[in-house]
């Protein structure tokens, strides 16, 4: 298999190589102190809500659980779901599908964690107030378009990324993590809708590209695809946007950012990627804060 490439170079299985690059711990705090400075953040950011057979965020149960441990939330905490990504759910067609995914999430919310207080804030009409009063905020993933293109049109992306910076707890998945980056630019969706801009919350300084697939060019061959590959669409996105840097999480990943400190959890490695830089894979359980001053190394 070959290996992808980032700018037209080949990716590192080294950590090293990446961190080789870095002439001090005092250059990497340098670059990242202006956006690690007063954000007291709690951010569980999962790459997938299910691993294939397996029931509804099966695999991610332990990682919220402890989320929600570690951020001292209650029985009684006031869970407000976002649900704009879901368009198509249980058979139910936008905008009903909004009651149908609300349903879905709450379940497994009251019977893995035993939250009561768990309302979509597809039900409020002032949805920014019910954002003001959360205890905690969950995005769910679906269509990244769709999900950017509501939050907008109701105010949202301000409101929840304040709500955020001030230290409530912010989970997501898919599209619900992608939307914690600058912009929706490496998600993997087809607009299926036009959003009023394609900013997001700015949570975190680089992109992440969820469902992170590795190219298998022996498969590609078998089906005889002749498109780009993920690895293709991420590398267009950097040659344009050639400062930025794209995190690929793997199924069944996830980032926990607790204050100013960022870990990558779950049971795969993660993908760093830059132009003109080799992608590096980075282990499970490693301190990847370097991340969040988007440090160009």
């Amino acid at each position: 298999m070959a290996a992808p490439t980032v700018g037209n170079r080949k990716r590192s299985n080294n950590c090293q190589a990446f961190s080789g690059e870095v002439k001090s711990f005092n250059l990497i705090l340098y670059l990242c102190k202006d956006f690690l400075k007063s954000k007291p953040m709690r951010l569980l950011l999962i790459s997938n809500s299910t691993n294939f057979g397996e029931t509804y965020l099966a695999w991610a149960c332990n990682q919220i659980e402890f989320f929600c441990l570690q951020n001292n939330l209650n029985p009684n905490s006031r869970i407000v779901f976002v649900p704009f990504a879901g368009v198509n759910i249980a058979g139910k067609a936008y905008p009903e599908s909004y009651d149908a995914y609300e349903a879905r999430v709450q379940k497994v919310f009251f019977e893995k964690f035993g939250f009561a207080n768990f309302t979509s804030v597809h039900h409020y009409d002032d949805k920014v107030k019910a954002i003001n009063e959360a205890d905690c905020i969950v995005v769910g993933g679906g269509n990244t378009f769709h999900l950017v293109a509501e939050m907008h049109r109701y105010g949202l992306m301000d409101a929840i990324r304040d709500r955020a910076l001030a230290g409530i707890p912010y989970i997501g998945w898919s599209a619900g993590s992608n939307v914690a980056c600058p912009t929706l630019c490496t998600t993997n969706d087809m607009p299926i809708v036009q959003p009023a801009s394609f900013k997001t919350l700015n949570l975190v300084p680089f992109q992440i590209n969820p469902h992170y697939l590795d190219p298998h060019p022996e498969i590609d061959k078998m089906i005889k695809h002749g498109g780009e590959t993920r690895q293709d669409r991420i590398n267009e996105y950097l040659a344009v946007n050639q400062k930025m840097v794209v995190v690929g999480l793997r199924e069944a990943t996830s980032l926990w950012v607790n204050d100013n400190k960022m870990t990558l959890k779950g049971g795969k490695k993660m993908i760093v990627m830059q132009y003109g830089k080799e992608a590096v894979e980075i282990e499970p359980n490693t301190d990847v804060s370097f991340l969040l001053g988007n440090a160009q190394v």
